[in-house]
């Protein structure tokens, strides 16, 4: 009777684990994370069985895609302001690790190269045309830099990638902000485009003399040279972990949307930010299943986790802090299902 007991327990829980079936949940959006969420989504499918497809389309398709109901999550390295934030369903972002927007150049036998940022907003605006100008050779002493055409490389499409680029700029540029200023897609007049953070990459990797923003994983997994930018303490600063890290430092908001570029921290990284999962504060839209709003917590969750975090640097981006952590933790438990808490 015993063994007959045993039996039927076991069946019972062979049934029970053969029942629960895979979820499968789609985000799309900013192209700068992806090498992040390839191998961060491929370590929470070996974890839980869920599987997540991710489109990079840029962040402006990713808001899109979110706002129309046919994605889970967005990816954006631009937040929604208020403006946009008042036009939809409650939203929560939900920040996923930090990155750099990093100065990628081709120019045969410079291997280090100082910039600051008035100098690549002039190179964008056209009013640096040669790389021999005075004002680059000027902080370039020890670099023999050829007479040679710049070609800047600009996103043809809505991104957050140039968000960040672009507020960082106005920062330090009175006349980029009077002119381009801010958003994810300016009225570039000089230069070529290229689509998404690969399209930007691989047109610099091609193009004698080209400069281009793009997320620095992307320039390092094509071997591309990177430019030292000089932060706000007047140091000429490369992006690595540390430099990332020490942007965010200072008072972050409970929402956790904040721009960290041009931080006044020493030794950071000027070109700094967050990149943000968005997603709808109630999960019962578009006809979606209370088993797809768990899985999406669970994912969110497990993006915060010590196993994802440490995923950030194999791949050149920084892990969270500790405080934004925690106030992200806070804004997840606000996440409902037909208005009831999403455990």
């Amino acid at each position: 009777m015993k063994k007959l007991v045993f039996l039927l327990s076991t069946v019972t829980v062979l049934l029970s684990s053969c029942s629960t079936e895979t979820v499968e949940l789609a985000g799309a959006g900013a192209t700068f994370p992806v090498p992040y969420y390839n191998v961060a989504f491929e370590a929470y499918k070996a974890e839980t069985g869920n599987i997540v497809s991710y489109g990079g389309i840029g962040s402006g398709g990713g808001i899109r895609s979110i706002t129309e109901g046919i994605v889970d999550f967005a990816g954006t390295d631009a937040f929604l302001n208020d403006e946009r934030m008042a036009e939809i369903d409650e939203v929560i972002h939900i920040p996923t690790c930090m990155g750099a927007v990093v100065l990628s150049y081709n120019l045969e036998g410079v291997s280090k190269l100082n910039l600051t940022g008035e100098i690549i907003a002039n190179i964008y605006l056209g009013k640096i045309t040669n790389w021999n100008d005075s004002l680059i050779q000027a902080i370039n002493p020890d670099v023999t830099l050829p007479t040679k055409k710049i070609t800047p490389v600009f996103r043809s499409d809505g991104s957050g990638t140039t968000a960040i680029f672009a507020n960082y700029l106005s920062k330090v540029s009175p006349t980029w902000k009077d002119t381009l200023g801010e958003g994810t897609a300016l009225n570039f007049t000089v230069g070529v485009g290229g689509k998404g953070n690969p399209g930007v990459a691989g047109t610099v990797a091609v193009t004698d003399g080209a400069i281009g923003y793009i997320g620095s994983e992307y320039a390092f997994s094509l071997g591309l040279s990177i430019a030292s930018i000089q932060n706000s303490k007047g140091e000429f600063i490369q992006p690595n972990t540390a430099s990332i890290s020490a942007a965010a430092q200072g008072d972050i908001p409970a929402d956790t949307r904040v721009m960290i570029t041009n931080s006044e921290a020493t030794g950071s990284y000027p070109i700094s930010g967050f990149t943000w999962i968005v997603v709808y504060k109630e999960q019962a839209y578009a006809n979606r299943s209370i088993e797809k709003a768990e899985a999406t917590v669970e994912l969110l969750h497990f993006l915060l986790s010590e196993k994802a975090q440490s995923l950030t640097e194999t791949v050149h981006y920084a892990p969270l802090s500790e405080a934004v952590i925690a106030l992200t933790k806070a804004n997840i438990k606000k996440m409902t299902y037909q208005g009831n808490p999403i455990e």
